[in-house]
């Protein structure tokens, strides 16, 4: 299947903005039996007075942007093609947690991939007892790794709500689990910390999902939006799975990798500082269609 996917972020400034620096990650990845990225282009207005393309150390594509002089708004334009292949159909071939607690222990490994980066506290993942015992609760010691990943999944995308208005950002997992309400990002958060707490090495997903309208309905210009899933390492042998716990389902060709890492903040797709009096204002606007 290939997807367009059109992008649109607009930063309002109450005030003028100067001396901002800012990393933009939204560009799909290239993954070898799954995703190709055909063709893109990113554009950033007002014309950056420098800017720098990489990737970071879990190899998501970056681009490094500086704007000296004010300026009252700054647009970032994504567009692109990808192309997204069907999972390949997989056997479970992952231990039991004790099993796979040894491996990941005596994993030596330090490269992006690495189980033992996904373990433990992260910037915006807190440690909290209460989702812990949510995912004790859930845990059957009879499961496969996979089993308790797609298990605890199931339960927190039935025990959440999704609701656009009750976080932001910034929102703690534990402070989206009390209320159990949130969106995507909530959903990853909460179910990360839950996997970690049962000893699964678990990460965070930024990308892009197809969305359907409604029976009957129209597709709305602009409606789509970023997504975000988890991923979680099932040993050695079965490797790493995705799954969408907003959408209690494993990852298929509906959902568009950008970026992988420890939690949000990792995969922010734009994240920055600068020297500006007064507030602000974000609009976004995303597009996925499929062209073929």
């Amino acid at each position: 299947m290939i997807y367009s996917i059109r992008l649109t972020i607009t930063h309002h400034y109450d005030q003028p903005a100067a001396n901002s620096r800012h990393v933009i990650r939204v560009l799909p990845r290239q993954l070898a039996g799954r995703q190709n990225l055909l063709l893109h282009n990113i554009h950033v207005m007002p014309q950056p007075d420098a800017r720098t393309d990489s990737t970071d150390f879990f190899r998501t594509a970056t681009q490094d942007c500086a704007h000296l002089a004010a300026h009252l708004t700054m647009t970032l334009q994504l567009a692109c093609q990808v192309e997204v292949l069907p999972p390949a159909p997989w056997l479970d071939m992952s231990p039991d947690l004790a099993t796979l607690g040894a491996q990941w222990a005596a994993c030596r490994d330090l490269d992006a991939d690495a189980p033992v980066h996904f373990l433990g506290a992260a910037q915006q993942l807190s440690i909290d007892r209460r989702i812990r015992d949510f995912a004790l609760g859930v845990f059957d010691p009879a499961d496969s790794a996979a089993q308790t990943v797609m298990r605890l999944g199931q339960a927190l995308h039935y025990t959440m709500t999704f609701d656009s208005t009750a976080t932001t950002v910034e929102t703690d997992a534990a402070e989206a689990f009390a209320l159990r309400r949130g969106v995507c990002q909530d959903f990853s958060h909460i179910m990360i910390l839950g996997l970690r707490a049962l000893g699964i090495p678990a990460g965070y997903v930024s990308g892009y999902l197809r969305t359907l309208p409604p029976p009957g309905g129209v597709k709305l210009a602009g409606a789509d939006a970023m997504h975000a899933w988890v991923r979680a390492w099932c040993g050695t042998s079965h490797g790493w799975i995705e799954y969408d716990p907003t959408n209690a389902t494993l990852v298929g060709t509906d959902h568009i990798v950008v970026g992988y890492g420890r939690d949000y903040a990792d995969v922010a797709p734009l994240r920055g500082q600068l020297r500006v009096a007064g507030g602000q204002r974000n609009t976004q606007a995303v597009d996925v269609t499929v062209l073929r």
